[in-house]
Order: structure tokens, then sequence, then C-alpha cells
């Protein structure tokens, strides 16, 4: 098979994007590039077609759409991975920022116990979306909603700052028929707030999926940066289990210390999902282990592939993790050009492997040419 070559896009990356080339990349060559066309292809499907986001990016360029039409013209069960690899070489450039350095953590799909109803064990909501959360624009923005608000709830005067999370805890929904599930621990509440999705485990052996459906539009506050700050944790070696275990040792500091973040995430149950594949993302697909990557999506779009190149390996892992990941899903602590969130899977093993992750990355965004690149025979 050979690869059609695509045309430069009309509007390449700004200046402080510098252009690289394919065998510059360490790892490239080595690298599953059948498996990242496959994830490309899960983007591909959204970018072509109507589906949904939860929260929208910046547009993806029309060269970009074009060569998600040519990945889903391919059989991929038929490509393999030199030609995969043509494909992406073919069909995109290679950038790198020349201001800042790239850094990754990872994210999982935590797996956790819940109810249906509430019970005398399982106390702590998760809620779904308020009807008066509302989107902030210029039109509808009460003068004394602070700058930089995203969301907030809606009033008959414009919209208004919407309750954080100490008064939504303490009350402020109650008995509006929010409540989506209950879970048994307000640790584990606030961890399924942090990753924006879960699987929940029924004890008749059901489970369902929820993912993000809004948020209350406050900033985000990392509390491990708090603990750092307090003296509690070392920042050397804190990581998402050391932050949980602190949570749970000092039970009369943990709520508030949670509640210092006051951005509260809101839930809706997916349904049609395939088990193979982790939650539905910001992009509005479900996302992949090991392939998919949270960014800024106020810089990247949806469905851009990103070549990412640690020196050291992830844990439980040998060698350096050099791989193309595809941009999916989006988060409020992921900044900046060269910040990326790497999605791990589901389960304790993969939220261990997760919350170990704070690593210096080289992060190359595969900017697209086009519109030819389509594989023929």
């Amino acid at each position: 098979m050979n690869v059609q070559p695509g045309t430069l896009d009309e509007n390449p990356p700004a200046s402080e994007w510098q252009p690289l080339s394919f065998d510059k990349l360490p790892g490239w060559i080595a690298d599953d590039h059948e498996a990242a066309l496959s994830c490309f292809r899960m983007s591909a499907a959204a970018l072509t077609g109507s589906r949904f986001e939860s929260r929208s990016a910046v547009l993806p360029p029309p060269a970009l759409i074009e060569n998600a039409k040519a990945a889903l013209t391919l059989d991929p069960g038929r490509v393999g991975r030199e030609a995969a690899r043509s494909f992406f070489e073919s069909n995109f450039r290679p950038y790198r920022n020349r201001e800042t350095k790239g850094f990754v953590t990872g994210y999982y799909e935590p797996e956790i116990e819940a109810s249906p109803v509430k019970t005398d064990e399982f106390q702590v909501p998760l809620y779904k979306r308020p009807d008066d959360l509302v989107a902030v624009s210029a039109e509808n923005k009460y003068p004394s909603l602070p700058d930089g608000f995203e969301f907030g709830r809606k009033t008959t005067q414009g919209v208004i700052e919407f309750f954080d999370r100490a008064q939504i805890e303490k009350g402020a929904l109650k008995n509006r028929g929010l409540e989506l599930f209950w879970l048994r621990s307000a640790i584990d509440a606030f961890f399924i707030h942090i990753q924006g999705s879960a699987r929940l485990l029924f004890s008749n052996g059901d489970s369902v999926r929820i993912s993000y459906a809004g948020k209350t539009g406050h900033p985000f506050t990392p509390i491990g940066k708090l603990l750092v700050e307090m003296g509690e944790l070392d920042i050397e070696t804190i990581s998402m289990q050391t932050i949980r275990d602190w949570l749970g040792n000092n039970p009369k500091l943990a709520s508030g210390l949670m509640q210092r973040n006051r951005s509260f995430i809101f839930f809706q149950e997916v349904e049609n999902h395939d088990p193979q594949f982790g939650p539905i993302a910001a992009a509005g697909v479900q996302i992949t282990p090991g392939r998919s990557i949270a960014i800024d999506k106020d810089v990247h779009a949806y469905g851009t592939p990103i070549w990412i190149n640690t020196n050291n390996p992830l844990p439980m892992s040998i060698k350096p993790f050099q791989r193309l990941m595809i941009a999916q899903d989006t988060g409020s602590a992921i900044v900046g050009a060269e910040r990326g969130d790497l999605f791990i899977g589901s389960g304790d093993e993969a939220g261990t492997v997760a919350g170990a992750i704070k690593h210096s990355a080289d992060f190359v965004m595969l900017h697209p040419v086009g519109p030819k690149g389509a594989l023929s025979k």
C-alpha cells in the first residue's frame, strides 16, 4: 500500500510552534501506529458527524476533518502498523512549542461501589445537572458575577454565581430530585469529581457508567498543592494515593480541605457504551486506555494527534513512554499548550499508575495537512 501525500494546510501553527521531522521523534518508528489510528478513528466519527461534545474546544482546522474522513475509509483490520504510520506521516506535520516545556499527569476511571437509592450505608449523593445551571454570556451575565466564570445560576435578574462545593454539601440542592446515585464515602465522591467519570458497581452485580455533565464554574483548586503548602505532604512523593490516604487518616480536616476546591461536578448516566473502552469524554467519544489524552481545550482541537515522549517510564513499566496519543478530553487542571493528562484505564490498578504520573515530557502536536492521504493499493 502507498499513501498519497497531503498538501500543507492553509493555516499552519502560529510562530511559537517549531516544525520538526518525524525522524527526530525518539521512539516514533517503534510505536504501534495501528493502535493510534484506531483511536483516531474514534474521533474521526465525531469530527465528521454531529456527536455530542460535553465541553466545547477550539474548532478543528478543515484539514483535520478531511483527514478524519480519510481515516474512516480505511479497513482497521487490514491497515497494519507500517501503513498506519505512513498515514500519520503523510497527513500531519509535527510541531513543538518553542516557549514551554511539556508536562503530563495521568487519570483513570474509578470503579466504586454505589447504590441507586439512599441507604444507611450509602448516603453521599452524586448529582445530575440542575436545569438552572447555564453557560455565561455577555447578554445574560449579572454584573456582580466575577470574570472568568463559564457557568452560573440562572435567575430572573441574570446569571449569578452558582452554589459552590461547600454550599452544595450543606444542602443547597436538596429536595430538587437531582440525586443520581449514592456512594459510601465523600472521599470517593471527591475523586470521581476529579476524574470526571466512574463505573459504579451495585450489590446485585449490575453496574453503570457516569460521565461529566457540567460544573458550577468555580475555579479548580488542587488540594494536593494545598497539602504541600501546609507541610502535610512532600512535593517529591505526593500522589493521588498519598492524598487519599491523608484524607482518610484526617477525617476531621478532610471535609474542610476538599471544600477549598469550590468547583463541583455534575454527572449523567452513560448508555450504549462499549465495555472494552473507557468512558465518554469531553469530545463525545469513548476514550482508549493508553491512547487518549486530555488537553487544554482552548489550545488544541479534539482529535489532534499528540506525540508524547517521557524521559522516565510510567509506573509499572520499564521503558520510557513514547506514544502517539489522540486529544479526546479536557480538564480544569489541564492548562497550557504542552500540558496533557494521559488516560490509563479503569479500576484500582489504573488508578495507582495514573496517580503517580507527574512527568516532564516532549509534547509534539501533529498539525494536519490535507485533503488527501487515504491509503490506496
